[in-house]
């Protein structure tokens, strides 16, 4: 557990969305970190120091001094005991006075004497999340060397929809504990991943996809992610939550997947092309929904663009592209053609003919054949080990 023993300030200040507070100290006591909270005076309006001492095992702190007696709460002290510090929610005012070197508080005291690194998860509503007030001051946070957590997306307090919801406490852990992650390998890489299906308009409501989860591609991230590789998904529709700290381009058909992967293609270091993008699509998409007649509809297919082919034609020489093959027969004959005419320095067969293996399942089978001549063949696994193998035969291949 990477979070074991280490020493973590989190700073609560007032937003709605503070309750969020204690699932997030839970959450940490449980990876077996030591939390110390400290709390503005505001945010005890939205949560009590009762709740989010009994849940970290320690007194919460808001005062530089506790009753008459003279005890102190040492600011310098508190910003030299932790390992790092995360203020969740972090409020627009709380964001202004970090950025400026405003202190009168314990909490931006402590920020300012903190010699540990500093995340700021930021919640507020959407106008003021893209406040340019807002934005200059996250700007300068990060200029500052501090880390944010990007709010995200959903209903808000106010009832508008958009960008400012505190992340979730989930995701806040997740990349606390990616800091502490020694496993950096591929530290410095940079690896772009396509996920999932496409979905190729027929009309304004009708489409044509495929039964691709993503899963497969999500899991790849996520491992690439953990051993330091900066990574960008370029996904299809689907249901699933990224992982934190990986920048996710969200896209429909073939056409737009190849836009958005070519555009960050040539900064890559490795790419990965795990989406099942469909073969062909309507020539022509109806600008109105057509209309149940007849009882026979055809429909004009054309081709869609070669995703991979058409990387494979600008692959730079020091860079790495990984494919996957989904067959039914001659799986083996077929993927290594695949390899030879994209490109490829390696590929990913799944067969269908394997129980427990290909779309929508938590688990896959695998055989990975390189253009080096080497085949290797796996046992039935999920799909976050499947993932590390993968992962692990590339930083073998690389001979990092």
């Amino acid at each position: 557990m990477t979070l074991q023993n280490k020493k973590i300030i989190l700073g609560v200040s007032a937003s709605i969305s503070a309750y969020k507070s204690a699932f997030l100290i839970r959450l940490l006591v449980k990876k077996g970190a030591e939390v110390r909270v400290i709390m503005t005076d505001a945010a005890k309006d939205f949560i009590t120091p009762l709740t989010l001492s009994t849940l970290s095992k320690n007194p919460v702190l808001s005062a530089f001094s506790e009753g008459d007696q003279g005890l102190w709460s040492n600011h310098v002290e508190l910003g030299l005991w932790a390992d790092l510090m995360v203020i969740a929610p972090a409020s627009a005012n709380t964001l202004a006075k970090c950025a400026n070197g405003l202190c009168d508080n314990l909490l931006t005291a402590v920020y300012l004497s903190a010699r540990c690194p500093v995340y700021f998860a930021p919640a507020m509503d959407l106008d003021m999340y893209r406040h340019p007030s807002t934005l200059r001051n996250i700007q300068s946070l990060k200029d500052f060397g501090n880390i944010i957590i990007d709010a995200e997306e959903g209903e808000l307090a106010s009832g508008l929809e958009g960008k400012g919801r505190l992340a979730e406490p989930e995701h806040i852990a997740e990349a606390l504990e990616l800091h502490f992650n020694t496993d950096k390998q591929l530290a410095g890489k940079k690896v772009i991943i396509t996920a999932g299906p496409t979905q190729e308009d027929i009309d304004p409501v009708r489409y044509i996809s495929n039964h691709s989860s993503g899963k497969m591609g999500y899991e790849l991230a996520e491992s690439f992610r953990n051993s330091g590789a900066e990574v960008t998904i370029v996904s299809g529709p689907v249901n699933i939550k990224a992982p934190a700290g990986v920048k996710v381009i969200r896209v429909r058909s073939a056409q737009e997947m190849l836009e958005a992967t070519a555009r960050d293609f040539q900064e890559s270091d490795i790419c990965i092309f795990a989406a099942a993008v469909a073969d062909y699509a309507p020539r022509e998409k109806a600008a109105q929904k057509i209309k149940k007649k007849d009882s026979e509809m055809f429909i004009e297919l054309a081709k869609t663009p070669d995703i991979a082919s058409e990387m494979g034609k600008v692959k730079r020489d020091d860079q790495l592209m990984v494919g996957f093959a989904l067959e039914t027969n001659n799986e083996l004959e077929y993927a290594k053609s695949k390899l030879e005419r994209k490109n490829f320095d390696m590929i990913v067969l799944n067969s269908l003919q394997d129980s427990g293996a290909g779309f929508r399942y938590d688990t896959n089978k695998i055989t990975i054949a390189d253009k080096r001549g080497r085949v290797v063949a796996y046992e039935l696994k999920s799909k976050e080990l499947v993932a590390q193998d993968i992962k692990a035969y590339v930083i073998d291949y690389l001979g990092l």
